[in-house]
Formats: C-alpha cells, structure tokens, sequence
C-alpha cells in the first residue's frame, strides 16, 4: 500500500478563500466520478463556505469533553473505517482538544497519509513555524499554532489562494468573512493593510523558494547540469570601469521585460592584491545596482572569463551581460578578449548580450596591477617555453635549411627568442634563453659544428658578445617591465588614497563601507578593527566585516596597528610586503572614520541638549497667551469677589468661585505639559516601572472628561503591564482629552484595551474629522494642534507629552484611522512576562474569534487549551 497524496491550499490570512477552493477541489473530484469525503471542515458561518459543503459525504465528528465544554474534532478512526480516495481535512496547524487521537491536525493527516489516503487541507502562512519570530515582528502577535515546516514542504503540491489587501479588507466590510460586530475590531488589528500586505509578500517568496527547491531537487535527480531558463536571472559582469552604470541600467530593462527577472552584478578582482578598478566607481555601480533591486558580487578569480561563466552557471542564470572591449585594435593581438571568450565557451544555455558603450575602443584605462614576480603562472610557463623550446626548434630549422643565413643573422634570430621569453616570463627565462642559444649556436653553427669548440676566435667573441647583450637586452626589457607594473600599482593606489581621503573628509564613508573596501580590495575573507582601553585590557571590536572576523590581532594573517590601542587585523591570506603601505593608509583612514562617527554622536547629542535649551527659553513667549488666559481668569473672578461694592448672593460667589477653580486647573494643565515637554527635551524623565493592571489605572486618566463622553472597556482578564503608573495615566488622561475635543456631539469616545502577544493595546476611538496621513506624524510634534483648533483649546503639548511618555517607558503611540471615520490612537504596552492573558488577536485559524481581535477568544499555550464559547458553536477555529 502506497503512500498517499497531499495538496495543501496555502493563504496569507485568514479569509482569502483556501476552504472554498478546496470544497471546490472536492466538488470536482466528486464530479469526475472520485470517492471523496469531509474529514473536517469549518464554515464559521459563512453562507458561502456551507453551500459548499451540500453534496459533499461528510464524515461524523468525534464529540469530546473539557472543561466541562463538549466539543468536535475530526474522527481520525472514522476516516480511516471509511477508507475514502481523497479526504479533506481543514486547518492543517489546529490544536486539537485534549483527549484526542492526536496533539495536532497536521499528525491527523499523517495518518491519512500513511494509510495510503490522499488529503486537502489548508493552512495559512502565518502557522509555518519558521516564520513565527517574523510574523510576531510584522503583526505584534505570536502564533500559539503552528505546523512545522517539513510537514508542509513535504506536500506533493502547494497552491497559493492569493488576494489582495484591499480586496479581502473590502470582502471583510461586506459580512463575507465575519459577523458585523467584530469587523471594526478585525479591521483596526490584524487585518491592517500594512499586515496583509506584509503576510502575502511572505507567502509569495516562501511559494517561490519551494517551486525553485523542487526545481533544483529535479535537476539534480535528473543530472541536469543546463541552465533552465524557468526564472530570468542576468548576469552583469562589470570592470569598475565607466561603462558599468551602462550595463546595469541595460540589465534592468531587460529585466523588467519578465517579471520576478533578477539582476546579479558581478565583479571579478585577481587574487593578487590591490584591484585595477575605480573603487568609487565599484562604490558608484554597487549603489545603483541595489537601487535598481539587484544585488552585488565580488568574486575572486585569475582568469575572467572562466571565473564569470562558473559564477553564472553556479546561479543558474540564463543570461550574461558584458560590455564590448575597451582595447584598441592593437591590443588584440594578446587575445580575442573577455566577451568573445565567455560568448565561445558559454554553451547554448546561456545567452551573452555584448553592450556597447561610450567608452569602446578608448583603452582599458588602468592597467592590471601586479609585480613583475607575479606575473601569474601562464604567463612564467609561456617564457620558459619561448626561451627553451623554441631556440631548439629554430636551431633544427636553420640546420636543415639549404641556403646558410650567416652567423650574424643566426645569432639576431636567438637574440629575437631571448627578447621574447624576458617580455612573457621575466628575466630568469631570458637568461636561460642567453645560456641556451649561445651553446646551440655554438655546437650547430660555430665551426667546428657539433662540437663545443671554437677555432676562430672571431666566433669566440661573436658569441661572448651574443650572449653579453642577450644578458643586457632581458634585464633593460625586465626593468621596463618592472617600472610599468611599478607605476601602474602606484596609480591605482594614488587613486584609492585619494578617494579614500575625499570620501573621508566629505564625511560620505562608514566604517562598514570602509572596512568593506579594505576587504574587496585585497581580497580577504574578513575585516576587524580592534581597539582596547590599556596595554592589559582585552580587545574589542569597533567594527566588522565578512565572515568570522578575528577577536584579538594575534589571530589575524594580517594585523596593521593604529597607535598604541588600535589594530586593524585581516584574515584571508598573507599580504606582500608592497601591500602594507596602501593596507597602512586604510587603517588610519579606519581610525579617522571611527573618531567621526564618534564626534558625529557627541555633536547629535550637544544638538539635542541645545534643543532642549531653546525650547525652555521660548517656552513663555510661545504660551504667553494661553497662560494668561486662565490667569486673567482667576483674577477677574478673585477681584470680584474681594470687590465691597456688590452685594453677591451665594449662587453668584460659587459661580465665581467655580471659574477660579477651572482656571487653576488650566492653568495647572498647562504648566505640567509645560514642564513635562521640558523634562522630555533634556531626557530627564526616569520611570519607575512596576507591574500594574490597567483597569486601576484608566478609569483614573478620565477624570478630566465629562461622564458621558467617554465609554470605557478595559477587561479584568487582561494581563498586568509593566509601567509607571504616573506616567501611564497622564499618557491615557492627554489622548482622551484630544479625542473628546474633537469628537462630535453624542458620539462618545471608546477607550479599549485588549492582549496581542506580549503587548497590551489601548486605543482610544474617536469619530472626529480624522487626520490626513501626511500629518498623522506631524500631531505628535510639540506645539502643533491640527485643523482650526482655537488658542484657547490648549498649546498643542498634549499628544507630544504622550508620545513620550509612552516611549519612555518602552511603548509605542500612534495614530490610525477609525473605520468609518475618525481617529484612532494606539497605544501599546508591555504586558509582564508569563503572565497569561487571552491571544484574542492572533488569528489561529479562519474563526471569528481567533481573528477579530474580541476579547475572550483564547488558544492554544504552554500545552494546555482555552477555548471560546463561540467555537461551541462554529468549531474550533
């Protein structure tokens, strides 16, 4: 008995309509004549979702007993007495209640699957388990279900049900997904734009990554070695010369021909040390290649072409783009080039688009640098091969030939050989090209021939004279050499260094960025620089990059100090003594670039004290009317009072005495912004964090409002926070004053609060005007008040005061729009750690409960299960 199948339907939230496709799926196996059946499925009311479900065989649940609650799950044993071809089975990453066959669903469907069953199920993205950390960062909330990955990657097929944001939001406000009363709440919570748009980019790559892991599983069961051009990746090899943007910018346009095309930039540097390319314009070309949504690569090769067609082949590219040479015509006599070379050996698989540019034919700019003793393993074999083998062959030539040259002309042609090994291998090849061709032409051409001796003693000098400027012409030819490859490297270093102190002094280079062109430019693996407070104190990093990067210089293969506390130290290979001059100018720069950065900070801070400063001396001038306001107020009211010329009845003596009274409370107001703005400024607020319940709290920051304009639902089953209870209520007691002010007549402001993993929401709902999304920041900022709020209506401190208050004892405040209309504020708390309060914002499954943010829908934790009454009714989950 085989092994059956598995086809999931994967969704990126609840609500895009993976149940449906699969009763559809179903329906159409039923229809072809298939034996299927409904393990489980769950409707939660949707009077689409049950039609569905109408003519389709289901299989009895199995009713179970907890908590004195009677509840359903699947009847795994039914399912598998039944025996059906094709069984579907909802909500893969479910809970099953206690008591059950199995923990989880996903074990459930295992079974099924043993039994040599086929299954449909589902699952929504946010339930993989790897993804939990991420989603908990993109939504706030942690999912308590979840299925391991393995059991999904293991389907035999993976369909993703996709929608948009905007269209499941709208399907949502419909009553499609939901009952009306627990839409808002899903709306303002989990269903957010920002949410979904998040989730569906996370279910798109994670489908990708498989189709491109079945891809490569195929490929490599098959011995497919070709590139399958089943996603355009294009490979742009660039030089660090200028007519690399070119070439980017012509991979981009190509790229946006297909789409998910990725643009790979390449740039391959010898293993020999410093590069021959503009690393500003590398800097320059790997900046806009990310912009353009490509990514980078430097890669260390000796022979390009071979280097460039490994990494193509390596990313399973389709397509190579390269730029026509920049040589001159003459310069092809070296070779036919890089382009013609990867276009020759490139095979059918890979397409080579040769892009011309401003710069062809104009010379390739900076020559290779490298020593004279390291001109590379080719070109020493060449020079042994031209100063040995080829005069033997000249010398079996010439005596084999009828007419006889002379030995002048003789001795030019070995001379010619001897010029050429000292051009391709140095002098050491030359010199055995002299000592070689002076014995031929002295055994096959000075008489007596075949033998080493001379009898005219004109030949004697001949050859002495022969091999003198053979000596003389390989050393002035390996001079040369030498000073050209000499001049070369001290060009490409005078340009490093002066980039490097331009970019330095412009303030435009990071340490990382720094230490990242130390790394490429002498191909090392890792970069540290290291510093320590005293001669004993142990290093530590200041900066870092590549992988594993030493702790302490000792263990580096190359260390340069700074100073007496500071090293710079690499890892990768040993560096030629020629190196460490550039290698030293790096490091100062290193340090130079750290004491920036630091002198950046203190100067960031100075700025934010002198802030704070100035902010403190405007403050009266800025404020002088609303403060006189209550003031001139109070007066009046007290001058009235303490007037012997009116006789004031008792009605009229409270009502005065209720205006000074309103008065000095704010002006009391007033001074507290004032003053809390003030201690913001200097960083001067220190909270006193305990653990608290907000229910002893809120209630209290209301007392500045009228009884009926607020309505307030805080639960008692919400966790404790950890806050400072001063400061928490004069946050809430600001926002709630701002929402009252603008909220209009007989719309009371909803003040609520519910659990999201380990924060606590309150928000605070008005049905106001609401404010554009330009200025939702901007209300936030001291001394702004929005739309046409008069000047008696208070110095627009308010929200500010909040927002800091908030962030000051590590919670967030933020504005959103009100479905419907209006404006609300967010404000998130940090719930105490391990105490356990209701996940009624984390959507477990498609249920109502679970996704609409209602206080009471509980999941799933530390193995143990709360279930919501409502599931009693629509199922669990």
């Amino acid at each position: 008995m085989g092994r059956g199948k598995l086809r999931i339907y994967l969704g990126a939230a609840p609500g895009v309509g993976k149940t449906y496709a699969m009763l559809s799926e179903g329906h159409r196996r039923v229809e072809r004549g298939g034996d299927c059946v409904v393990g489980f499925v769950e409707h939660y009311g949707r009077p689409r979702t049950e039609v569905m479900l109408h003519g389709l065989e289901q299989v009895p649940r199995k009713e179970l007993s907890h908590r004195g609650a009677a509840f359903t799950e699947m009847d795994v044993d039914a399912v598998l007495a039944r025996r059906p071809a094709v069984a579907l089975v909802d909500e893969l990453a479910h809970t099953n209640v206690p008591g059950s066959r199995n923990a989880k669903r996903w074990q459930d469907v295992e079974e099924l699957l043993r039994a040599g069953i086929d299954v449909v199920s589902t699952v929504n993205i946010q339930h993989l388990e790897s993804l939990g950390d991420v989603v908990e960062s993109i939504t706030g909330v942690r999912q308590r279900e979840t299925v391991p990955d393995e059991a999904v990657r293991r389907a035999d097929q993976i369909e993703l049900v996709d929608m948009s944001p905007q269209a499941l939001r709208r399907r949502m406000a419909h009553g499609n997904v939901y009952r009306p009363d627990k839409v808002d709440a899903a709306l303002s919570n989990y269903f957010r734009p920002g949410n979904l748009t998040a989730l569906r980019e996370l279910a798109l790559l994670w489908v990708a990554d498989r189709a491109d892991e079945y891809l490569q599983q195929y490929r490599g069961e098959h011995g497919i070695r070709s590139t399958w051009q089943a996603r355009e990746r294009i490979v742009v090899g660039i030089t660090g010369g200028p007519e690399g943007r070119t070439l980017i910018r012509r991979a981009a346009r190509m790229a946006a021909k297909g789409s998910g095309s990725e643009i790979l930039a390449v740039y391959i540097a010898r293993s020999d040390g410093l590069t021959s390319a503009s690393p500003k314009e590398l800097a320059v070309q790997r900046a806009l290649v990310e912009d353009l949504g490509g990514t980078f690569h430097h890669v260390i090769g000796d022979v390009i072409p071979e280097a460039l067609l490994a990494f193509a082949r390596g990313v399973n590219a389709t397509q190579i783009v390269l730029g026509s040479s920049r040589r001159k015509a003459w310069q092809y006599v070296f070779g036919p080039g890089v382009g013609a070379t990867v276009a020759r050996d490139s095979g059918p698989d890979l397409d080579v688009h040769i892009v011309t540019h401003e710069e062809v034919a104009r010379g390739r700019g900076l020559p290779v640098v490298r020593s004279a003793a390291r001109l590379g393993r080719p070109r020493i074999i060449a020079g042994w091969i031209v100063g040995t083998v080829l005069p033997a062959l000249l010398a079996v030539l010439l005596t084999h030939v009828n007419a006889d040259p002379g030995l002048a002309n003789e001795m030019l042609l070995f001379l010619s050989l001897t010029v050429a090994a000292a051009l391709l291998g140095g002098l050491y090849p030359a010199l055995a090209s002299a000592a070689f061709g002076s014995l031929l032409l002295n055994y096959y051409f000075a008489p007596p021939v075949h033998r080493f001796t001379i009898s005219d003693p004109k030949n004697i000098v001949a050859i002495a004279v022969f091999f003198g400027v053979a000596v003389a012409v390989a050393s002035v030819v390996d001079l040369a050499a030498r000073r050209t490859h000499q001049a070369a490297r001290l060009r490409a270093e005078s340009e490093i260094l002066s980039f490097l102190a331009g970019s330095v002094l412009r303030g435009e280079t990071t340490l990382d960025a720094l230490l990242e062109r130390v790394r490429e430019t002498f191909a090392m693996e890792s970069v540290a620089l290291l510093e320590r407070a005293g001669d004993v104190e142990p290093w530590k990093p200041a900066g870092s990059v590549g992988p594993s990067p030493v702790g302490q210089p000792e263990d580096a293969d190359v260390d340069m100090p700074i100073g007496d506390h500071m090293a710079l130290a690499l890892s990768g290979r040993v560096l030629p003594a020629e190196d460490r001059r550039v290698l030293g100018a790096f490091a100062a720069q290193a340090a130079v670039v750290l004491d920036r950065q630091r002198l950046v900070g203190q100067a960031e801070e100075a700025r934010r004290l002198a802030e704070g400063n100035r902010i403190r001396t405007a403050l009266l001038a800025a404020v002088s009317h609303d403060l006189r306001t209550p003031l001139a107020s109070i007066k009046a009211s007290v001058s009235s009072l303490r007037s012997d010329d009116v006789d004031w009845s008792e009605e009229d003596r409270a009502e005065l005495l209720e205006g000074i009274e309103d008065g000095a409370d704010r002006l009391d107001h007033l001074v507290g912004n004032l003053l809390d703005m003030s201690r913001l400024q200097t960083g001067t607020v220190i909270p006193l964090i305990r653990e608290i319940d907000l229910d002893e709290v809120v209630p209290m920051a209301l007392g500045g409002v009228p009884e009926d304009s607020v309505v307030l639902d805080v639960p008692e089953t919400l966790p404790m926070v950890a806050v400072d209870p001063g400061l928490l209520e004069r946050t809430v007691a600001n926002v709630v004053e701002n929402a009252v002010k603008y909220s209009p007549p007989g719309e009371p402001v909803l003040v609520a609060a519910s659990f999201l993993g380990d924060r606590v929401e309150v928000r605070v709902v008005d049905r106001g005007p609401g404010v554009p999304d330009v200025a939702k920041d901007r209300i936030f900022a001291p001394f702004q008040r929005h739309g046409d709020a008069p000047r008696g209506a208070g110095v627009g401190l308010g929200l500010a005061v909040a927002r800091g208050f908030a962030e000051a004892m590590d919670g967030t405040l933020a504005a959103e729009d009100t479905p419907g209309g209006g404006l609300t504020m967010v404000l998130t708390l940090c719930a105490v750690a391990g105490d356990s309060g209701p996940a009624h914002a984390a959507p477990d499954g498609d249920g109502p409960a679970a996704a609409a943010g209602a206080p009471g829908a509980l999941g799933v934790a530390d193995g143990t299960i709360d279930l919501d009454p409502i599931r009693q009714k629509a199922g669990p989950q």
